[in-house]
């Protein structure tokens, strides 16, 4: 059978075996000179990929948000909109926090013999220095929280459109001017009209083209990952928390939003899951919700039948502020170094300090989600809340690309199950009533 007839999601799926023969056995074969070859390219190829990814970012969110304004009429259906979809991020998002708390609480991770947890702790701090990490969270505080609602007004919307990590500015903007082009007179509105529906069009058009070349993009974006990640380390100390995270992302992947899906989208859970396999393979090899949104939104409206307005509206506001799987992460990495403390002899968090753990979880995987280094700057300001030094970020940096990748894929099948509940909500039939 010829692989380039098969769909999109047994090519990634091809593409993820090939990166694992290559990382696994083929460089550590063939030596370090082809090893290093083989990375090179492969970093050209996925750093090709994202490149193309992240150049249609601006312009289809722009177009599909005003777009999507627009098909839903008055002012009125906006904000009900507006209000389901963020009631949705926050609640998927405190659920998601819950299950990590009560997942590390259950496990304890850190409760280990005092010596080891020591070690872990000094070798954490070294970490932190040697890799630079102290330099990209020193300043964070509570503050940033704050920041949020700056970058939702930027000063110059026109150098927002050219950074990615200011993406809430340009989707504000896109909400705005939406809204906006209701109020002209008829003329001018249709004219308008035409022009965002013809250009939401072409984006979607280029966007196919790009995702075509998924499968490539992913080999090259995750072959050097597998063959540089340090396996002996995460078989060590570390492996109980990786497990704790997978395990707490995983009950959230699967029952939370399962049931989100079975008792307020209305549809079968198991079609949802078959039917976004493109979306999670692309999310977990490009650890990036933004990289992934062009393909997200192709997918849920074809294979989900969830409406363009409700796409347009929900998706590019969820890849930007929903981090269902960013604030589990948060909450376990801050209660997993609690935990080692704890066991070297210092008070354990009570259960009020675990609360605020929970709170500022929740809230920042909001607030900090579009600054580079996000997870590092969210933890860097949890940390001193309950009294525990910034340096201890080093303990979890050894899993932190890997855990990315997993609960970026978190994150970005949250918003489509967004998505599918709120169309519900608004009286359409998601997969057409075939689930």
């Amino acid at each position: 059978m010829n692989p380039i007839r098969w769909k999109l999601h047994w090519q990634i799926l091809f593409a993820l075996s090939l990166a694992a023969f290559f990382a696994c056995v083929l460089m550590p074969a063939f030596g370090q000179e082809f090893s290093s070859h083989v990375t090179v390219f492969c970093q050209f190829i996925g750093k090709l990929f994202m490149n193309a990814l992240k150049m249609v970012i601006v312009p289809l969110i722009v177009a599909s948000i005003i777009s999507g304004v627009m098909h839903l009429g008055a002012e009125k259906g906006v904000g009900r909109m507006g209000l389901k979809t963020m009631l949705y991020y926050t609640c998927s998002g405190a659920v998601a926090v819950i299950v990590g708390l009560i997942v590390v609480n259950l496990i304890g991770p850190g409760r280990i013999d005092a010596e080891t947890a020591t070690a872990m702790l000094g070798r954490g701090s070294e970490t932190a220095l040697s890799e630079g990490l102290m330099s990209k969270v020193e300043g964070r505080s509570s503050s940033d929280l704050f920041d949020i609602f700056l970058r939702m007004f930027p000063s110059n919307i026109v150098d927002a459109a050219t950074n990615n990590s200011q993406l809430l500015g340009v989707i504000t903007f896109s909400l705005l001017f939406g809204v906006f082009i209701g109020k002209l007179k008829r003329d001018q509105r249709e004219a308008q009209q035409k022009f965002w529906e013809s250009a939401q069009e072409v984006m979607l058009k280029l966007t196919d083209f790009i995702i075509r070349f998924a499968p490539i993009g992913v080999f090259g974006l995750v072959t050097p990952i597998l063959f540089n990640a340090p396996i002996a380390d995460l078989f060590g100390a570390i492996l109980w928390f990786f497990i704790t995270v997978l395990l707490a992302l995983a009950i959230h992947f699967i029952i939370s939003l399962g049931l989100v899906l079975k008792f307020v989208g209305k549809v079968n859970p198991v079609s949802h899951y078959k039917a976004m396999t493109p979306v999670l393979l692309t999310a977990f090899s490009t650890a990036s919700s933004s990289a992934t949104l062009p393909l997200t939104i192709d997918t849920v409206e074809e294979r989900a039948k969830v409406s363009r307005k409700t796409c347009s509206f929900t998706l590019p506001l969820g890849a930007t502020v929903n981090m269902d799987g960013t604030a589990l992460y948060e909450c376990v990495v801050v209660l997993f170094i609690a935990q080692l403390y704890a066991s070297t002899g210092a008070i354990a968090l009570g259960i009020g300090d675990q609360l605020l753990v929970v709170f500022l979880a929740l809230t920042t995987s909001i607030g900090v989600a579009g600054i580079p280094a996000a997870s590092l700057v969210a933890i860097s300001v949890i940390l001193p809340a309950v009294g525990l030094p910034v340096e201890a970020i080093g303990v979890v940096w050894v899993t932190d690309r890997i855990l990315d990748m997993c609960r970026t894929s978190v994150n970005v099948f949250s918003d489509t199950v967004g998505a599918v509940a709120i169309a519900r909500s608004e009286g359409e039939v998601p997969y057409g009533g075939e689930s």
